[in-house]
């Protein structure tokens, strides 16, 4: 019987080595999968407690949307100062005190429902200090993604699953909300300063920044190389950032309905609305999931997928008109929720690779305000819809999906590798 030579002891060292950095790697990208991952379920999760929040509050469907749209009005002015500021003084450095100021609002938010009968304007003010910290968080993960990663490859496939995990978030949002409002319908505020203390353990223990070798540019430099930027790439980014805006509007205005319908019109409660809300959004996580795994570096393929899931976006929600059954209904927002899974990693690949590192991560703030934009106008404008012409909205999100495939077929051209 042969003995198996041992490995020489430089080998055994660079494979300790390679493992050792393997396991950080995972490590590092699970932790940074946790912001968006918390960020969503901080805000997704209230989706199906509405109903139960304006019966206990004493408010309207409108009123009740605005505790989304506040979040949202108010991350979208300070992104792009988050992002300045991750630019010079590190990203982690703002990521970690904005954790901290979400968790904060939480806990407001929830005192006001469980003490106060009238605490409405107060959860708004929760809820906007929630914006605050939300400002400083999840999008500022893109950009560290891009530091710390060095290959192309490497980026696009960790942006992949850093919007898996946004997307994975979205998906237990709504069976998580429905779980806990079934104790009490306010316990989900409670529950996210919870998440965002495990966030904030992760970054501080497993992500280590890169040490930048320059000193911050000054301001004024610093302003006139990100406008060089946009006059560049005017073309492209700011189609980017109009279908990101498109993409969130249509998502968000699309479980503002399927919460309010599904209670109001089938008498769908609790945790088997949580399910039902989940389909559409597990159908966009699987394909947020396969499309970062497969696009690699190949902006050409990005653009494609992403011309090819808005047209699947316009085609699903305009067949909405055609019928109301309960299942017709979960099938086209299931084949939306594949469009949609599929554009977002496209998007996030093509923004982070397309710009240099020092500009990174205000340009993706601003992508990821435009976003904001999109999550902030889609609640209170179907709200508004369904209230008076039901049958408008699903041509307006129709419409909305095709000037995104127009934008992608008219000015996104990346040359061909």
């Amino acid at each position: 019987m042969e003995h198996l030579e041992k490995l020489p002891k430089g080998l055994a060292k660079e494979k300790s080595d390679r493992s050792r950095q393997n396991f950080h790697k995972h490590w590092t990208l699970l932790s940074l999968s946790s912001i968006p991952l918390i960020m969503t379920l901080g805000n997704s999760m209230l989706f199906p407690v509405f109903p139960m929040m304006e019966r206990a509050l004493n408010i309207s469907s409108f009123q009740s949307s605005l505790i989304i749209t506040v979040y949202s009005v108010v991350a979208i002015f300070l992104i792009p100062i988050a992002g300045f500021l991750s630019d010079h003084i590190g990203r982690k450095k703002v990521i970690i005190p904005s954790l901290l100021i979400s968790g904060i609002g939480g806990i407001i938010s929830g005192w006001a429902s469980w003490k106060m009968n009238d605490g409405y304007w107060l959860i708004l003010i929760g809820r906007a200090l929630q914006g605050v910290g939300a400002a400083g968080a999840a999008p500022i993960v893109m950009p560290l993604v891009g530091d710390i990663f060095k290959s192309e490859d490497e980026v696009s496939s960790s942006l992949g699953m850093i919007e898996t995990s946004n997307t994975l978030g979205k998906v237990l949002s709504p069976i998580l909300g429905s779980f806990l409002a079934g104790f009490i319908w306010f316990l989900p505020f409670f529950a996210f300063p919870v998440f965002c203390a495990i966030s904030i353990l992760l970054m501080f223990f497993h992500v280590k920044t890169p040490k930048s070798k320059e000193e911050p540019i000054r301001f004024s430099i610093f302003f006139k190389k990100v406008k060089d930027i946009f006059i560049y790439n005017r073309r492209w980014l700011c189609a980017a950032f109009l279908i990101g805006a498109i993409i969130m509007f249509v998502l968000f205005g699309m479980l503002f309905y399927l919460s309010e319908v599904l209670e109001k019109d089938y008498e769908i409660k609790n945790v088997r609305k949580g399910l039902l809300l989940a389909v559409p959004l597990g159908a966009l996580c699987l394909s947020s999931f396969i499309t970062g795994k497969n696009i690699k570096e190949n902006k050409v393929l990005m653009k494609w997928i992403t011309f090819g899931g808005t047209l699947l976006m316009a085609t699903s929600i305009a067949s909405l008109s055609f019928s109301k059954t309960l299942w017709f209904i979960i099938a086209m927002f299931s084949l939306s929720g594949i469009g949609i899974g599929a554009v977002l990693p496209c998007l996030d690949a093509l923004i982070t690779e397309g710009i240099e590192k020092e500009q990174r991560g205000t340009i993706t703030s601003i992508y990821s305000s435009m976003r904001f934009v999109g999550v902030a106008a889609g609640p209170p404008a179907i709200a508004i819809l369904m209230k008076n012409t039901e049958q408008t909205l699903f041509f307006l999100l129709s419409g909305l999906s095709i000037l995104a495939a127009l934008a992608t077929f008219m000015a996104i051209k990346p040359e061909k590798e």
